[in-house]
């Protein structure tokens, strides 16, 4: 990983109803505040929110979804290529894929070059409930880890309510993200939205980038931005309010570890991937991959 500028940005999806027009002017809005915060702090590295080109709560049926959007790549992110060519940048995008079948709609995640090549495509594999197919939502859930390679580093890919489950991240980090994206539409608190960045970035010793949802989607609900950036050892650098803009920071390795708290002079000592006590792992492997119920009644 080379030292380099990554941006968050957060925009409210247009009013629905869904229609293609509504699709169309979200991809726009996407691509004006990409060009402004690229204008404005030289980021080689944007993200924007979850479902940015829909906006996470559809109020439409899930076959009216799958007709609204597209496969990957495909359409429905290739103005986002198309501005990702034209600044020479990565940008990392959350939009509704089109399944194989009418009805199976994906929340992917989608990693963008310079050269406005597609790198690496995350559907959440742990969607919200409201949002699952089995709660009788919209989504069904993705089987698969992305981390990519990039000339900035390796950069893996999270959204939302994937936050909340360490092993995902774990497993990026282990597979050598230096970097985690997360696009996010966080329907929870502020609170837990900056606690899980936090954890996982600490966790892992890994930059997170969270680009969080704000204003109102589709069905009249509320987001609230906050969007960040967070450094290996825990400590948010970045931060934004709940009105649409952007955050930015400069994401340096060399800092990265450097001390054991923000500004100390006081060594960073210790690796949670390196001083991870494997025996212990692999001893109480089933453990790990039985399933559980919540010790608490819902």
């Amino acid at each position: 990983m080379r030292a380099f500028t990554a941006a968050a940005v957060q925009i409210a999806p247009v009013p629905g109803p869904l229609s293609p027009e509504v699709v169309r002017k979200n991809l726009d809005k996407c691509v004006d505040f990409t060009r402004r915060c690229v204008a404005d702090t030289g980021a080689e590295l944007v993200v924007l929110p979850e479902t940015a080109t829909t906006g996470f709560t559809p109020d439409c049926s899930t076959e009216d979804l799958w007709d609204l959007v597209s496969e990957l790549p495909g359409p429905v992110v290739d103005p986002i290529r198309a501005v990702a060519r034209d600044l020479g940048i990565h940008i990392c995008v959350g939009t509704y894929e089109r399944g194989p079948e009418r009805g199976v709609v994906y929340n992917s995640s989608v990693l963008i070059d310079p050269q406005g090549e597609v790198l690496g495509i995350y559907r959440k594999t742990h969607p919200f409930w409201s949002e699952h197919v089995e709660h009788g939502g919209w989504v069904t859930p993705g089987d698969t880890v992305a981390v990519c390679d990039t000339d900035l580093g390796r950069l893996g890919m999270i959204i939302c309510f994937d936050g909340d489950y360490p092993e995902l991240s774990r497993i990026q980090a282990v597979q050598g993200a230096e970097v985690i994206l997360r696009p996010s539409a966080l329907l929870r608190s502020a609170d837990v939205w900056e606690l899980t960045s936090r954890a996982r970035a600490y966790d892992n010793h890994v930059f997170v980038v969270g680009a969080n949802a704000t204003g109102i989607d589709p069905a009249g609900v509320l987001y609230f931005g906050n969007s960040h950036i967070v450094t290996p050892i825990g400590h948010i650098v970045a931060k934004a309010a709940s009105h649409e803009g952007w955050v930015s920071a400069l994401l340096d390795p060399a800092e990265g570890l450097r001390s054991l708290t923000p500004g100390s002079n006081i060594k960073q000592g210790f690796d949670h991937l390196r001083d991870r006590n494997l025996d212990l792992i692999r001893k109480h492997r089933e453990d790990l991959e039985r399933p559980a119920e919540s010790p608490f009644e819902h």
